[in-house]
């Protein structure tokens, strides 16, 4: 949980290593599933699917078609890139 008394660069930091404690929870689970026999396309389905499931539970369809707009251009500028080339 995160404290009010906390800077906002420990915060800022803290929030990074909860980001990153969760991307490699949902890797490892990914994974799991290949393991078990499911095609990684399978599961990255699955995986989309119920993000934005929770997604529009928790901010409505209308927010959250807002943020899928400006996915291309996010996925263009290689925010979701884990590996960047430079040019």
């Amino acid at each position: 949980m995160l404290d009010e008394t906390q800077t906002p660069d420990e915060l800022d930091r803290i929030i990074a290593d909860k980001k990153r404690a969760a991307f490699e929870i949902v890797t490892d689970a990914m994974m799991d599933a290949e393991v078990e026999g499911i095609e990684r396309e399978i599961v990255v389905q699955a995986a989309l699917f119920a993000v934005f499931t929770d997604l529009v539970n928790a901010y409505g369809e209308e927010a959250v078609a807002g943020l899928a707009e400006k996915l291309p251009e996010r996925l263009r500028r290689g925010e979701f890139s884990l590996v960047r080339s430079v040019q």
